[in-house]
């Protein structure tokens, strides 16, 4: 093996060593993510899902196409490697892949 330099990007992980030590992060996911899904013009926010949400199977409110829910719930999963903050909030939408509905996609959202 020969070394090739520093190492910047592997697996879909960006990677930066300072002095203090080794950062791992996603940025660049996250922002291939919100421009695939139509919210890269998106107001960002603060605080994820409260542990004290409920979602339900079924609240009356309209379905969403199962293959948009299912492509975030996936992507989300993926991005739980470095950011182990949201994994309760994903944990608790991918509950519901089938038949999901509009209270089921704005809290993925």
């Amino acid at each position: 093996m020969s070394m090739m330099g520093e190492l910047h990007f592997f697996l879909g992980l960006q990677i930066k060593q300072t002095s203090n030590g080794t950062m791992v992060h996603q940025q660049k996911y996250i922002k291939e993510l919100l421009k695939k899904f139509g919210m890269d013009s998106s107001k960002p926010i603060d605080t994820h899902v409260s542990p004290s949400t409920k979602l339900v199977m079924d609240d009356r409110s309209p379905s969403v196409e199962e293959k948009l829910y299912r492509g975030m719930i996936g992507s989300l999963l993926y991005l739980t490697t470095s950011r182990p903050d949201i994994v309760f909030s994903v944990g608790l939408c991918a509950r519901f892949p089938s038949k999901p509905n509009e209270s089921h996609l704005k809290a993925v959202k």
